[in-house]
């Protein structure tokens, strides 16, 4: 029953690392590497293809007003709400950033102390202990212990290359999404060269 839990335990906090890996690879609805791609050369019509793509598409927010933002004639007014958006686009990025290394600690401490259950208990139970160290350590109550113990390293293992995983898609999207944006100042300033 208690390595159950343990595998319960690893299992929730690997689930919700994953979940931060998604949100990561999620903030936009179109990929800005993508966007940037479907810019191409086309120059000052690569503005209006993803205005276009952008409007079909019912969660690509983001995108909407990044385009409003840059169609401001201000200049600016356009700055602002261009910095804006990249602040947005940033907390995005970092939905449940701390999950991860909070995840990792739980499945380690919780590992551990149901492990010291598992001893705890069978040492209260059982008052003699195997004399062969073979049945000791893999057949008996020490065996038991690693088991619970391992079931909640590998739930950790999985929430640190989450967060390492997390980490660099954030740090990919963001650099993409700056070029991305300079593309599009870019164009916008081609189009209303005034």
């Amino acid at each position: 029953m208690i390595a159950f839990v343990s595998f319960l335990v690893a299992f929730a906090c690997a689930g919700a690392s994953a979940r931060r890996v998604w949100l990561a690879i999620h903030a936009t609805a179109i990929d800005p590497e993508e966007a940037f791609a479907m810019l191409g050369r086309r120059h000052a019509q690569g503005l209006d293809v993803l205005r276009s793509v952008a409007a079909k598409d019912p969660h690509a927010e983001w995108e909407r007003d990044l385009i409003e933002a840059l169609a401001e004639r201000d200049e600016e007014k356009r700055a602002a709400l261009v910095n804006e958006q990249m602040t947005e686009l940033g907390h995005r990025l970092d939905r449940w950033a701390a999950v991860p290394r909070v995840c990792a600690r739980v499945s380690t401490s919780t590992a551990f102390l149901l492990a010291a259950l598992v001893l705890r208990r069978g040492l209260t139970e059982d008052a003699e202990l195997p004399s062969d160290l073979g049945q000791l350590l893999f057949g008996g109550l020490i065996g038991q212990a690693f088991t619970v113990a391992a079931l909640g390293l590998v739930g950790t293992a999985v929430c640190v290359a989450a967060h390492t995983q997390a980490r660099r898609i954030k740090s990919e999207k963001a650099a993409a999404a700056d070029k991305l944006v300079e593309r599009l100042e870019s164009l916008a300033a081609e189009r209303d060269p005034g």
